[in-house]
Parts: structure tokens; sequence; C-alpha cells
């Protein structure tokens, strides 16, 4: 066997290789993606609970992680020019991408919503303590006008 003969045969199985940690980088960041159950069906004893289950349901970064060593890979074997078709490859990475984004975009707005709602439920909170000081000052006062008019009736 001739060096160069060696040489494109130690260059075809790298370059199968790649193309192997790419799928199975990108096999591994699908299966990091959460299950669309584990969004749907949250059980908790109140609405923070189920911000925060859901919150952590969105939470992708080990997807995240194992697309970056599918979209390294895949680099390398572009800059190689080891993949003979790599079409495929690149669609799959930009789909789980998108999705990627998607959950994350999900995520940072439920993160929000779940320090807003406790934040809420205390301005109304204080309004209602405002709303019920009011109401018994206000019966007080009504009850101190009827005893007057009673002392001057007398």
């Amino acid at each position: 066997m001739s060096q160069a003969t060696f040489d494109d045969d130690l260059f075809e199985d790298a370059a199968s290789e790649m193309r192997e940690d790419v799928e199975a980088s990108l096999d591994e960041a699908r299966a990091a993606l959460p299950e669309a159950d584990a969004i749907w069906d949250v059980e908790a004893d109140n609405t923070l609970g189920v911000l925060n289950a859901l919150r952590s349901a969105l939470d992708v970064e080990d997807a995240e992680d194992h697309l970056v060593d599918a979209k390294k890979w895949y680099t390398m074997g572009e800059r190689a020019d080891a993949f003979e078709d790599a079409d495929d490859l690149a669609e799959e990475i930009e789909a789980v991408g998108d999705l990627i984004e998607d959950v994350t975009e999900a995520h940072e707005e439920v993160s929000d919503l779940a320090s807003t709602v406790p934040q809420l439920r205390s301005a109304l909170e204080e309004f209602e303590a405002d709303d019920e000081a009011e109401g018994s000052d206000e019966g007080e006062s009504e009850a101190d006008a009827d005893a007057d008019a009673e002392e001057a009736e007398a």
C-alpha cells in the first residue's frame, strides 16, 4: 500500500468519524430537549409552583452544549472538506438550533413571569390591606358620629 493510499484511507476514516461525532452530538442535543409532556403536564400547589416547574422543564443548557459540540465537529469537517454531502447535517444543526432558541425564549419569558407574580401578589395584598383599613376607619367614623348624635339628643 502506498503512502498516498494509506493517507486517503486515514482521511476517509477520520471524515467518517467526524460525521458520526456530529450525528451523535445532534442525537444527544435532541435527547436533552424537554419532552412535550414535561412542559404541558405540570403539578404544583399554586401559580408560582407551576411557573417554577415549567421553568425547570424548559432548561436546555445540556442541549445547547451538545449543539455546540455538533457545530464544532461540523465546522472542522467542512473546513477540512471531509464531508461528501453535509447538507443534511447543516439542516439538522439549524433545526435543532432553532428549536433550542425557541425553548430558551420561552424559558426567559417564564422566568420573567415567575419573578413578576410574587411582586404582583404583594402589591395586591397591600392594596387589599389598605382598602380594608380604610373601610374599618370609615366604619369607626360612622359609629363615632352616631354616638355624638345620640349624646346631642340626650
